[in-house]
């Protein structure tokens, strides 16, 4: 393997990563890669490992119609304005037939936008919000994590069962902090229609003043809070809250929190009983994960974390669909994409025609500690498909074609 970097415009960060084999054809199939190293690296930093090792396993098989895949990976920073730039330079200048990658919801959607104006596919790894493949979605767009309506599916499920009827919410005041609560309001509200939200904080994301927030929060004495801060917001929330007495007979509902990138750096002072999406990956026993997990601690020696199997599964899904298209060329890659089947380590998805969006699924547990660390426990794998709205409820929220 050869690692190649340069430095692009406005700051952006470039690498260029294949496997040369004496087997393959000279010339290689570029994928653009663009996501928010330097913005979120807790996730980046594993999703790229886990797409760098489906890279190697792809182009040490063979790659794809008998040429290496070679992925040329930009670093947005975290802003909508910079992925456009790469993006653009990708497309224009580095010869990708199609892009995958970004994180933030609004990132992710800044893309997706120009994936439909300039006519590339995109391969949307990690963004959450349903505007991207719903309100806003495009042709172009395809989508791989389960987006805010799953996963809030998925936890109003279980938080329908609470006694609490009083609810305040805290989130990141942007796209998919504000599409998550929108959404998980709209869902439990429809099951418990005696549920009345009492209080809602809307801190900057990555700049949480916790103590005035969680004192925000106990002044409108809810029964029950949901959560979607992530990252150092979460740290931050947690120990004020914890401190200040706000979880005390207080159920918590919260967003990604059972993810080993923000759970692990809790520590001992994760929080106990909330009810939580996230990835227990030392306690997933199925063939398909174990062999994932081993092929990953033996490159990395290194646990993996939610990131890794979607940097990893976003690369073997952009491999499967080259080699269903057996083009480069976008109407090939879009109709191959629609309805895709794939083997993940968390077992079958597919790409659904109708919208786009994976089926991959996600993990409902509680939160807990064990020897001094953050894990999940009483979890249950949920199958995305599950969660989804039926076809007809798409074609209303989905722009016509």
């Amino acid at each position: 393997m050869r690692i190649l970097s340069r430095l692009a415009l406005a700051g952006t960060v470039a690498v260029t990563l294949f496997t040369a084999l004496p087997s393959l054809a000279a010339d290689s199939i570029k994928i653009g890669e663009i996501n928010s190293y330097s913005g979120l690296p807790a996730f980046t930093e594993p999703y790229r490992k886990g797409w760098q090792l489906a890279l190697e396993e792809i182009n040490a098989a063979g790659g794809v119609n008998g040429k290496p895949i070679e992925v040329i990976s930009k670093d947005d920073g975290g802003k909508p304005a910079s992925a456009i730039t790469a993006a653009n330079e990708l497309t224009s200048s580095d010869g990708a037939v199609m892009l995958m990658g970004t994180f933030f919801s609004n990132v992710g959607l800044a893309v997706s936008d120009f994936a439909k104006q300039k006519d590339v596919m995109f391969l949307a790894a990690e963004p959450l919000t349903d505007a991207i493949t719903w309100s806003k979605g495009n042709a172009q767009t395809f989508r791989l994590r389960p987006s805010n309506y799953m996963q809030a599916a998925m936890l109003a499920e279980e938080a329908a069962k609470l006694p609490a009827k009083n609810w305040a919410t805290v989130a990141p005041n942007y796209e998919y902090g504000q599409s998550a609560v929108a959404v998980f309001k709209q869902i439990l509200s429809a099951k418990r229609p005696d549920v009345k939200w009492v209080g809602e904080q809307w801190p900057t994301q990555g700049k949480i003043d916790a103590g005035p927030v969680v004192e925000a929060l106990i002044a409108t004495k809810p029964d029950a809070i949901l959560n979607v801060t992530f990252g150092g917001d979460l740290v931050k929330f947690v120990r004020e809250g914890s401190t200040r007495g706000l979880f005390k007979d207080r159920a918590v509902v919260s967003f990604l929190t059972g993810e080993p990138e923000y759970l692990a750096p809790l520590k001992d002072e994760a929080p106990t009983g909330w009810i939580v999406t996230g990835y227990p990956w030392n306690a997933v026993k199925t063939p398909a994960h174990e062999a994932f997990l081993k092929a990953y601690q033996a490159k990395y020696n290194d646990y993996p974390r939610l990131g890794s199997i979607v940097g990893y599964v976003t690369m073997k899904a952009a491999a499967a669909i080259l080699a269903k298209a057996g083009s480069t060329e976008t109407a090939a890659l879009i109709k191959a994409a629609e309805g895709l089947p794939l083997d993940t380590p968390f077992g079958p998805i597919r790409f659904r025609a109708i919208d786009h969006q994976s089926t991959m699924g996600a993990f409902v547990g509680k939160t807990g500690v064990a020897d001094g660390n953050g894990v999940m426990t009483d979890f249950v794998y949920r199958d995305g498909k599950d969660y989804l709205p039926d076809d007809a409820t798409v074609k209303g929220m989905r722009p016509a074609p």
